[in-house]
């Protein structure tokens, strides 16, 4: 795509012919849903050079972009008049090419998260012809595939900027993974061609147990039991409309993700944010060791008015995003 061609702005969707994953399974016909906003530019052989891919988290999607619409505005750091975003459903999520979509249910491929990350290097090399983003933005999962894409293809993009996540599944959440995992195959009617109740009800354990991860220690604590119900039930309900096929592969890749040996690999700039308070993405195992294992690294630790840091919080840190940004220009 060149500066003379129109350019995409807003939700659109895109099949691309075939889709081969890791595992050498072939899909065709795989749609890609999207989004795309901001400014295009160019340099002067006509490729983009101010694309920012958004990585959505574990419950996203394409519209998951609109959580950063504070600091997307006039003269804040990620200004659309300076940015071109472009924000992917993930390969295995609703309106993408998953399980419940195909209706391939549990013959549905296995897949990695680098198979996550080499579906929308396909799909940016075959609807807008580029082959380098500028960087990454991303939050929980999507952290995944960012710190994926960095390790694997580090001469790709100039930055990553990480919020809430981690650089592999270990130690507390593998646990919570397989116990998930484990409710799951223990249903003979998960390979049944119907979707019955009883896969309905599994939804809402697996619910109930994401649920207990939702808040720190201290913010449960001092809740009353009673409170407690009510935001569980709301936090179930919303759980309900995810497909289990589609919640059981992505629970899969997560549990084989593990890239810390190949942080040394990246050259992005890389800027990692997370609260104090997060439970499930801890500081201390999860943040801080990025100081030694990438070389450009920076590390914010917010204090956020709730438990786990949101983007409700990155107003409080405009100054450091600018400057960040600034630096991965100057690079």
């Amino acid at each position: 795509m060149t500066n003379s061609e129109e350019i995409f702005i807003g939700y659109d969707k895109y099949t691309m012919d075939s889709f081969e994953f890791e595992s050498g399974s072939v899909l065709e016909n795989v749609d890609v849903e999207y989004m795309a906003k901001g400014t295009p530019k160019f340099d002067d052989e006509g490729n983009m050079t101010n694309v920012i891919l958004y990585c959505h988290r574990f419950n996203g999607s394409y519209s998951s972009l609109d959580d950063i619409f504070r600091l997307t505005a006039k003269g804040k750091p990620f200004d659309f008049e300076k940015y071109y975003f472009i924000s992917i459903t993930s390969l295995g999520f609703p309106n993408s090419c998953c399980p419940s979509t195909t209706d391939l249910k549990h013959n549905f491929p296995k897949y990695t998260i680098k198979d996550r990350v080499n579906f929308k290097r396909q799909f940016l090399k075959e609807r807008f012809n580029i082959e380098n983003v500028h960087g990454i933005i991303s939050r929980g999962v999507g952290g995944y595939e960012a710190y994926t894409w960095a390790c694997d293809y580090p001469d790709e993009l100039d930055f990553i900027i990480c919020s809430s996540t981690a650089f592999k599944t270990n130690g507390y959440r593998y646990v919570v993974s397989k116990c998930m995992e484990s409710i799951i195959e223990s249903s003979d009617d998960f390979y049944s061609d119907i979707y019955s109740d009883s896969l309905s009800r599994m939804m809402v354990s697996i619910n109930k147990l994401l649920y207990s991860n939702y808040f720190s220690k201290q913010v449960f604590h001092n809740m009353t039991n009673d409170e407690i119900d009510v935001l569980m039930d709301d936090f179930v309900d919303d759980g309900l409309f995810v497909d289990i096929y589609d919640f059981k592969l992505r629970n899969d890749a997560v549990l084989e993700y593990d890239v810390e040996d190949k942080l040394k690999n990246i050259k992005a700039k890389a800027l990692i944010i997370s609260s104090k308070n997060d439970m499930y993405y801890s500081p201390k195992f999860d943040v801080m060791p990025i100081e030694e294992l990438i070389e450009n690294s920076k590390i914010i630790l917010l204090e956020p008015s709730a438990d786990y840091a949101t983007y409700e919080d990155y107003p409080l840190i405009e100054d450091e995003l600018n400057n960040f940004l600034d630096n991965v220009k100057n690079k």
